[in-house]
């Protein structure tokens, strides 16, 4: 390695102590569960970009199953990693956000409370840029059942309502040269059993029979507004 090299990896490395430094000691119990990788796509098809993305726009696609809806969001600044803990009490630190700025994320889109999602017909659940009503902050994902509400520039944790976990965190990869999308995991409280159970019929109905079949190749991206003919502003 000749010296120039050196000093840029020691550069690197100490950057990289820098930042894990920055951040809490502690037991990290929960592991991220990895899933078939799905490229983020456009309605066409083609590769999402992530510098197209609407800043504060609701966006969503399905990952890691057919009929498991998540939140895409460009929070339009650099999302730094968060501490938390799931309702069984397991730990695990959520990395943050990725994309050039770092300010790009996903959840799923599964209320850990009542496990409402977002449908064709109707969503009760959004990320709300502005205030819906007295007492909902701005930039939280917020949930009209019982008003749950999660900050996702802290790895949507929970602010406010009886949720008993974070929603649980959809991780991403991007490619800094082609500026694309990778979903490839999750991390955190996984709802996906008690999902497939409380709406199996229908599920059955409005997906079919490959409603738990998992993704694997590409995942469209919609803006909510097109995905849902009625999302509700509580």
């Amino acid at each position: 390695m000749d010296r120039r090299a050196f000093i840029e990896s020691c550069s690197a490395a100490a950057t990289c102590l820098s930042a894990a430094a920055a951040l809490p000691v502690f037991a990290a119990d929960a592991r991220p569960r990895a899933y078939a990788r799905a490229v983020l796509t456009d309605e066409f098809g083609d590769p999402l970009k992530a510098s197209s993305l609407k800043a504060r726009a609701n966006y969503v696609f399905h990952y890691p199953y057919v009929a498991t809806p998540v939140f895409l969001l460009n929070l339009d600044t650099p999302v730094p990693p968060a501490q938390l803990t799931t309702e069984a009490r397991e730990s695990y630190v959520w990395p943050g956000g990725v994309g050039a700025r770092r300010n790009v994320v996903a959840f799923s889109a599964i209320c850990a409370h009542q496990l409402v999602y977002p449908t064709p017909q109707v969503s009760f659940i959004s990320f709300r840029r502005n205030r819906a009503q007295k007492g909902v902050q701005d930039n939280l994902i917020h949930c009209c059942a019982e008003h749950s509400q999660y900050d996702p520039a802290k790895g949507a944790q929970v602010l406010d309502g009886p949720a008993p976990q974070p929603l649980c965190a959809v991780l991403l990869e991007h490619d800094p040269r082609a500026d694309t999308l990778t979903a490839y995991a999750t991390l955190g409280g996984e709802l996906f059993d008690a999902f497939f159970r409380k709406y199996e019929m229908k599920l059955s109905l409005d997906v079919g029979p490959t409603a738990r079949h998992p993704v694997a190749g590409r995942a469209p991206v919609r803006e909510l507004e097109k995905f849902c003919k009625n999302p509700i502003q509580c």
